[in-house]
Parts: C-alpha cells; sequence; structure tokens
C-alpha cells in the first residue's frame, strides 16, 4: 500500500511539472514571437541572449507561481475571483519584468501592446483548454457507453 502511495505521488508531481514545462515552453514561443515580430520591425534581425533566458526563466517562474497560487487559472472551468486575480498579476509580471529587461528598448507603446498580446495570448490559452476538455468528456461518453454496451451482451 505504501509504495502505491508513493507511486501515485509521484505520478502526481510528474504530471504537474510536466504540465508546467508545456506551459511555460508556449508561454515562451509566444513571448519569444512578439520580441521578434518587435525587432524584425525595428530592422534588427538577431536577437538578445539575454533577453530569451530572462523570458525563459520569467515564463518558468510564473507558471508555478500561476499553478501553485492561481489554481492553474488558464485550465479553469470559470474564471472566478482567484483566476482573474492571477492573470492580472502573472499578465502584470510578464509586463514588469520586460520593462525591467528593456526587453522592448523603454517605448511605452510597446510594452502596452506587449500587455494586450500577453491578454490575448491567455484567452487563447482559456479557450483551448476548454475545447480539449469538451473533446476528452466526448470521447470518455464515447468509450463508457461502447464498454457499457460489451458488457451487456
Amino acid at each position: 500500500m505504501k509504495n502505491k502511495k508513493r507511486k501515485s505521488l509521484w505520478e502526481a508531481y510528474l504530471t504537474r511539472e510536466i504540465g508546467i514545462e508545456f506551459k511555460a515552453c508556449l508561454y515562451f514561443f509566444a513571448i519569444l514571437f512578439y520580441y521578434c515580430t518587435y525587432r524584425v520591425i525595428c530592422g534588427v534581425y538577431d536577437a538578445s541572449i539575454l533577453h530569451m533566458g530572462e523570458m525563459i526563466l520569467t515564463c518558468y517562474a510564473i507558471c508555478y507561481l500561476q499553478v501553485c497560487l492561481f489554481r492553474n487559472f488558464d485550465e479553469a472551468e470559470k474564471l472566478k475571483v482567484r483566476e482573474i486575480l492571477g492573470l492580472i498579476v502573472c499578465t502584470s509580471l510578464y509586463a514588469g519584468i520586460s520593462i525591467l529587461g528593456k526587453w522592448f528598448d523603454g517605448k511605452t507603446g510597446v510594452y502596452i501592446g506587449f500587455v494586450g498580446f500577453i491578454l490575448l495570448m491567455y484567452i487563447c490559452v482559456i479557450i483551448i483548454y476548454r475545447t480539449k476538455r469538451k473533446i476528452d468528456d466526448k470521447k470518455l461518453n464515447d468509450d463508457l457507453k461502447l464498454f457499457q454496451a460489451e458488457h451487456k451482451k
């Protein structure tokens, strides 16, 4: 019994870590896309390794915060007070760190656009997770009906 409990704790830990890893990579890619688009518009065709390092570390830190403190708000069924607070705090952290790191050269309009982009990113991810849940629910219900039909025979 003790071994099963240890295994289930390990599996729960791994599931959470894989989820955080996936989100951090997804958010990093989105932020890097915005950053690179800004750079290309400015006529610069290279990116700062320091900025990219700050971005990925920021993504990991915020994803841990998002999962541990704000109940994984981007995967929530409904956006309640805690989830909305998480959305605001995490977006503000991305904005603040981007300003401190001077990712967009102090251009206020670009930072405002970045905040809008982060909010859009979160909305898209929320929609994606809701859609995935609906698809998974439908598949599980179909599998259950098939299982029940097979065992009635």
